[in-house]
């Protein structure tokens, strides 16, 4: 048995999460977490709500809300449509949290006191018409490297590297498309180039990443320049320097406070598990391992610059240095991220109106079509195009006639015949054979699951679904009335598969698979669901939070014998087909609109 932490990216608290968001973070970490939970592994999966910054107060300002009434409006639906996914968070919390706020200024004293930490004066993007700071990623213009139209302020996702925003051609401001002016300001910037020696060695080790990732950090790392960790604006967490901590409107940058988030959320869990030091097993074990999810946008802050904030914290960087406050903290072993979802060729995106919301999807089809359309159709490697039709056909297809079919016919046919499982009688090689591959999908699916090709994975666990479903058609024992020995044997391996192939697909799908079971005759949880729970902290409204008790559950990795002569009912049908007329005119909430 193992020790993986799951570190989510953590959604931005400025609107409802749209299907981009969850199928590069949310899904796949989730699938990970829970067969990593079915194999025996201990698993810490958190995240939360990332609320500080600018954008939160802009949409604030849009909204006629305070700051704090949108960050707890918006942490609401998040924590709905992640709970609606079914996405099995240990502790799913937020940034705006005291205990945040005492492990950020932890790690920024460590690294300050250190060295990593420098003072300088920059050009600050101001909003002309606002007169407030405009954080770089609200910056877009041409790149001045490899002229890609729409570079970050920060970063250009075209070419992977680091960028100024007063080093764009032709900056805008994505807030209200004017062009922002550059003032003198002072910040603190945590000196990459300081780490620079440590970092390269260390990614040099990471030789089995996947290849966007590993692209994204050379290019980022080959020119380290020191990154502002502060900015102007009276919403976050305070410097805890003398001089700097009773600025009205000098606070952490949001990125910086956010990525701590993943270790500040541990903390929380711990206490609220009533272990204040289990976090430790997680972050200073160096046997434990760490996979972070998120979408291409935010690999280097994950790949680079994070690694980077430990490295400093643990005084590993290149000026040496002493352990910080949380002693010395485990770096990712691997950064899994997604490419794009798109529509229609272009990126997700609330601003321009291309968007389709998951509360929207949960509330029309429920969790499992879109959890199957993410994994085997999701954009794993490759930037993906969302359509309507395509996400029809997967469930169509593939979801309810080939799965779906599966369990129906299985389980009514034994119910009908024998009303209970069947006991099987002498075996034949395709009985045998079909046996046989239920049991060694187990090592084939898991290996693929291990390594985060969740497309590879399921595919597989479909191909034995096929299996099933052609030995059910070859066998045909809706004929053997004159032979029930041999009817209830073909349908005891049927069973068979049914429950191996259901053990296969829970981490993918873990409503269906629940469902599976009850059909199967199983009672008690199969797989375990999150759960919203209200929290308290002192001095501090409660909260909602995602946690949740998995070790309940009885889904494990392996192929468990059926047990003959349990009762079965008639089954209802797991999984429901969609009207074809979808997949041509969309639903109401997001139509197909033709030019």
């Amino acid at each position: 048995m193992a020790r993986y932490l799951t570190a989510v990216a953590w959604p931005y608290a400025n609107g409802p999460r749209h299907l981009g968001h969850v199928s590069g973070f949310g899904v796949p970490s989730d699938v990970f977490s829970r067969y990593l939970r079915m194999n025996g592994h201990e698993v810490l999966m958190v995240s939360g709500s990332d609320e500080h910054g600018t954008p939160v107060t802009v949409q604030a300002d849009k909204e006629g809300l305070t700051t704090r009434e949108l960050v707890d409006k918006y942490h609401r639906q998040l924590i709905d449509d992640l709970y609606g996914l079914g996405l099995s968070y240990d502790l799913y919390t937020r940034t705006t949290t005291a205990n945040h706020a005492t492990v950020v200024q932890g790690l920024f004293t460590a690294l300050y006191e250190n060295g990593y930490v420098v003072s300088q004066t920059t050009m600050g993007a101001i909003s002309p018409s606002t007169g407030r700071t405009l954080p770089d990623r609200y910056i877009e213009g041409t790149c001045p490297i490899c002229g890609y139209d729409g570079a970050r302020g920060d970063q250009c996702d075209n070419c992977g590297n680091q960028l100024d925003p007063v080093e764009l051609k032709n900056p805008v401001s994505k807030i209200n498309g004017e062009s922002p002016e550059f003032r003198e300001t002072e910040h603190f910037f945590i000196d990459l180039p300081a780490l620079a020696e440590s970092l390269t060695s260390w990614l040099q080790q990471r030789t089995d990443w996947r290849p966007n990732v590993l692209r994204f950090s050379q290019n980022f790392i080959d020119d380290l320049k020191p990154r502002a960790i502060t900015r102007d604006i009276d919403w976050g967490i305070p410097i805890p320097l003398d001089g700097w901590r009773d600025l009205a409107m000098k606070r952490f940058y949001v990125w910086f406070d956010a990525v701590i988030g993943y270790l500040s959320a541990s903390v929380e869990w711990a206490v609220r598990s009533g272990d204040p030091q289990a976090w430790r097993k997680w972050w200073n074990d160096p046997d434990t391992k760490s996979y972070y999810f998120m979408g291409k946008d935010n690999i280097v802050f994950h790949s680079v610059i994070w690694p980077g904030i430990l490295l400093g914290h643990n005084g590993e960087g290149d000026k040496g240095g002493n352990q910080g406050p949380y002693g010395e903290l485990n770096l990712p072993t691997e950064v899994v991220s997604s490419e794009f979802l798109t529509m229609s060729g272009a990126k997700f995106s609330t601003s321009r109106s291309k968007v389709i919301y998951v509360k929207d999807v949960l509330a029309e089809f429920g969790p499992d079509p879109l959890r199957y359309f993410i994994a085997v159709a999701g954009p794993e490697n490759n930037d993906t195009d969302f359509t309507w039709d395509e996400f029809v056909r997967r469930n169509n297809n593939e979801l309810a006639n080939e799965w779906g079919n599966l369990v129906n016919r299985s389980i009514s046919m034994a119910h009908k015949n024998n009303g209970e499982i069947p006991a099987a009688g002498d075996l034949t090689e395709a009985d045998e054979a079909l046996l046989a591959a239920g049991r060694d999908a187990f090592a084939t699916v898991g290996d693929l699951l291990a390594h985060n090709k969740f497309k590879g994975a399921i595919t597989e666990a479909m191909r034995i679904v096929t299996l099933a479903n052609r030995y059910l058609s070859d066998q045909e024992p809706w004929k053997l009335k004159d032979d029930p020995a041999r009817r209830d044997t073909v349908l005891h391996c049927a069973l068979q598969l049914v429950a191996d192939c259901n053990a296969l697909l829970t981490p993918f799908l873990p409503h269906g698979a629940q469902k599976v079971f009850e059909a199967l005759g199983g009672e008690g949880i199969w797989a375990a669901q999150p759960e919203i729970r209200t929290v308290s902290e002192t001095d501090r409204p409660d909260y909602p939070v995602l946690m949740g008790d998995y070790t309940v559950e009885q889904a494990r990795w392996e192929s468990t014998p059926i047990p003959v002569g349990r009762p079965l009912a008639k089954p209802s049908p797991i999984f429901t087909k969609l009207d074809e007329e979808l997949g041509q005119a969309g639903p109401a909430f997001a139509p197909i609109v033709t030019d």
